[in-house]
């Protein structure tokens, strides 16, 4: 089996593997190679100065298959400062994801750094956690997970670290970016607060906001998600490295019975 999540196959496509399949059926993927994926198609747009991603975020146009992928990519705005940039992902005839990210000049702000959120304890402090018998094999399988507080398959917020066991894409080490958007689409699943048989709480999206770049491979989520009266639902991480917090992602969800 290959050990990534998607094979190159040239001119933008790929073949999605198993590793991409999220837990609730064996034919549609998680939505955090995808993200990657887009990410990935966005940093390797040329840049005349150093650049970092400053937000990023992916509508979730329909069902991801576990089949061949297309990803197609453009700078929608160019500045010298500031760009805009948008990528889509398209299975078949059929565009399933488009993403937009803004990426920022990089500049010495080291004088005036401020993180506004604790450091976490590190992965070795929380507990191995496993992908619950009733969940489908895949993505959960792919990624070595550590919970600090909570658990997969616990009703509520939960605090836990993530680190990919195969790469984005065969034959290439991931970048931070990469690794942190292959995770940030969990925060509803790792901080759900009923049980996923019994209740839908899907995300339409998913949006990143970095104040730094992310680096090494772990990721971890301080995740929680609110739920309002009338279907409608947010779930919020706290997104970090080993060395501290990195940035915030929110998802806005869908939530309604399953019968």
């Amino acid at each position: 089996m290959t050990d990534a999540f998607y094979e190159p196959l040239g001119d933008g496509r790929f073949t999605s593997t198993v590793h991409t399949t999220g837990p609730w059926s064996a034919t549609t993927q998680h939505l955090g190679p995808p993200s990657a994926l887009l990410a990935r198609a966005m940093e390797n747009l040329p840049t005349n100065a150093p650049m970092l991603m400053a937000r990023f975020t992916v509508e979730i146009l329909g069902p991801v298959p576990v089949a061949e992928v297309e990803v197609t990519v453009s700078v929608e705005r160019p500045g010298r400062a500031v760009e805009l940039l948008g990528a889509e992902l398209k299975a078949g005839d059929r565009t399933v994801a488009r993403a937009r990210a803004w990426r920022h000049i990089a500049s010495d702000t080291g004088a005036v750094a401020v993180a506004v959120d604790e450091r976490l304890a590190p992965p070795e402090d929380g507990e191995p956690m496993h992908r619950p018998e009733s969940w489908g094999a895949g993505y959960l399988d792919a990624m070595e997970w550590r919970a600090l507080e909570g658990h997969l398959g616990k009703p509520g917020p939960a605090t836990v670290w993530a680190r990919q066991g195969v790469d984005l894409v065969a034959g290439e080490r991931p970048t931070g970016l990469q690794r942190l958007l292959v995770v940030a689409d969990s925060g509803n699943g790792v901080s759900g607060r009923m049980d996923p048989h019994d209740w839908l709480f899907i995300n339409s999206e998913l949006t990143v906001h970095l104040h730094r770049e992310p680096a090494g491979e772990w990721i971890a989520l301080d995740a929680t998600t609110a739920i309002g009266p009338n279907g409608i639902g947010t779930a919020f991480s706290v997104l970090h490295d080993l060395t501290g917090p990195v940035g915030r992602g929110a998802q806005a969800l869908l939530v309604r019975p399953q019968r």
